[in-house]
């Protein structure tokens, strides 16, 4: 099946080859020149969240809308490539200052209903693709854990919500916890695509705070 689905991808790729949406380049959806030159994020956050680039910046966001709507998972591995360099940033500096070890990466999960619908979660692909970068390259003790956190309720898209106080409200009580023995004083790095007020992030942690997880610190593409 494996071997079958490469040439189907060969087979498509020379048909409609792939290029890079800012530059053109062949080969590639964003290549690292561009995405390397993207303006980083410089709104406001909570000091433990870490997005890398402006959304606002036209590649990144039509990178984002790909990725997160029409199924351009490859996309997800451009981003985890350039996201691990980032944790492994912070890492170094929080495993001395605050003993932040051995670590599990838990995504921000979608609804049940989102799931079915979209046919993947494109924080658990990010998740899954950091893994791998990182047992290739023998690097730090993270593990995935994405059967914690889950979404209990069917919320409106956050980014149709314009009133912060609105934000908050409609992702109140909307996550749960389930197995938590994984996670009770373990430190938690949280993985998501996109945060725009961090309300979703906030009520994740708050979540995993009450499940006793020890430190939480999040990473996201773009803000």
């Amino acid at each position: 099946m494996k071997f079958l689905n490469t040439i189907i991808n060969n087979i498509f790729n020379t048909i409609f080859p792939v290029k890079c949406i800012s530059c053109g380049t062949s080969g590639v959806d964003l290549c690292l020149t561009c995405i390397s030159g993207s303006p980083p994020a410089e709104r406001e956050t909570a000091k433990w969240i870490f997005p890398l680039y402006d959304y606002r910046h036209p590649p990144i966001k039509k990178a984002m809308w790909l990725l997160k709507y029409k199924g351009n998972k490859r996309l997800a591995s451009t981003f985890a490539e350039i996201l691990y360099e980032k944790i492994l940033e912070e890492l170094s500096e929080l495993a001395m200052m605050e003993n932040f070890k051995k670590a599990i990466l838990v995504p921000i999960p979608l609804s049940p209903k989102r799931y079915r619908e979209r046919g993947y979660n494109q924080a658990e692909l990010i998740c899954k693709e950091l893994i791998k970068i990182n047992n290739l390259r023998h690097g730090v003790d993270i593990e995935l854990i994405n059967n914690v956190l889950i979404k209990t309720q069917e919320t409106e898209h956050q980014a149709r919500i314009r009133d912060r106080r609105v934000r908050l409200k409609n992702l109140t009580n909307s996550f749960g916890i389930k197995n938590v023995e994984l996670i009770k004083n373990r430190n938690v790095i949280l993985i998501d695509d996109i945060t725009t007020t961090g309300a979703t992030l906030n009520e994740a942690r708050k979540i995993l705070k009450q499940a006793s997880a020890k430190k939480i610190i999040a990473f996201t593409v773009a803000h």
